[in-house]
């Protein structure tokens, strides 16, 4: 009988105990502001995880990164070879003249085109170094190297070649030349309508200098020539690309307007 009791005894505290949380339970979660921080903390728990799964991710990719500078470092031959790669990459600069493509060089030297620009890298840079006292150096045309002397010895060679300091272009010749460059591929009949005058002389001259070329014909009845700037002109202008060609101002536009148009006034005899 007393067991009985007992045990109901303990059987009904444990169920006022149970009820008591239950109560507790849904007074939080009646209570705004409990499930309010409930979200705050739950929002701040994902942050966490995301912060802490860019981090891993930052140093996974740092020592990927790492481990390709090793592999790129352990891949180059000694120093006693690099000398003798930059020897070959200069006699074959040398001896072609023109202009060559990374490929080119690489498999003329034997070593893979990644290491290989590294070297060219170094070249260029020691070829140009102040008080290098040497009368040449590398240039890059756009994706390609050429062995070229440096402008300020231009004076000495002028005296042994004989030949004019410089190519000479009018404004007619510059303007057409101007309009090429930035409209390039550009038809003659497109140079004539910025120009507003005809231009075939002075496209003539331009392809007589070398300064542009033939790129191609535009799918159009008559298949017009298209036409683009040589790598002579990049030389010309001292740039490496045609990305680094400087931003034409509108204002200059007008001026190209104005001046074609003075031109084509003193032409028809106005």
């Amino acid at each position: 009988m007393e067991n009985s009791f007992m045990s109901e005894s303990m059987q009904s505290g444990q169920e006022m105990q149970m009820e008591d949380a239950q109560v507790r339970q849904e007074e939080r979660n009646m209570d705004p502001a409990g499930a309010e921080q409930q979200a705050e903390e739950a929002a701040e728990a994902e942050q966490q995880a995301e912060e802490a799964a860019e981090a891993e991710q930052q140093a996974e990719e740092a020592a990927e990164a790492e481990q390709q500078a090793e592999d790129l470092a352990a891949s180059l031959p000694p120093e006693k070879d690099i000398l003798s790669i930059k020897a070959a990459v200069e006699a074959v600069l040398f001896a072609m003249g023109d202009s060559l493509d990374l490929e080119t060089i690489s498999e003329a030297v034997g070593m893979p085109a990644p290491e290989l620009e590294k070297v060219l890298k170094e070249m260029t840079e020691d070829y140009d170094a102040p008080g290098s006292g040497r009368g040449i150096h590398i240039i890059k045309l756009e994706d390609r190297y050429q062995l070229a002397t440096k402008k300020e010895c231009y004076p000495v060679l002028i005296r042994l070649a004989r030949q004019p300091r410089k190519v000479s272009l009018s404004d007619v010749v510059m303007e057409t030349l101007s309009i090429i460059a930035y409209k390039q591929p550009v038809t003659r009949v497109e140079i004539e309508k910025i120009r507003g005058v005809k231009c075939e002389h002075a496209i003539n001259r331009l392809i007589e200098y070398n300064l542009i070329r033939e790129v191609g014909r535009l799918d159009a009845p008559g298949r017009p020539i298209l036409f683009g700037t040589t790598e002579e002109f990049l030389r010309h202008f001292g740039t490496g690309s045609l990305d680094e060609l400087p931003a034409i101002s509108p204002v200059k536009v007008e001026d190209f307007k104005a001046e074609a148009e003075e031109e084509a006034r003193v032409q028809l005899g106005i």
